[in-house]
């Protein structure tokens, strides 16, 4: 094999490398309550 077809193998296996050791770690699911919009109206008596 000629030098620069050694060379592309190369850098080529290097790249393959790299694109696969950067696997994204698993993602976390996170679930959050929301908050109420408004409260619910207090029976206070008929008239106030």
């Amino acid at each position: 094999m000629s030098k620069t077809l050694k060379l592309f193998a190369a850098a080529g296996l290097l790249a393959a490398l790299g694109a696969c050791a950067n696997e994204p770690a698993e993602e976390e699911f996170v679930v959050i309550d929301p908050e109420p919009i408004s409260q619910e109206p207090v029976y206070t008596g008929k008239y106030k």
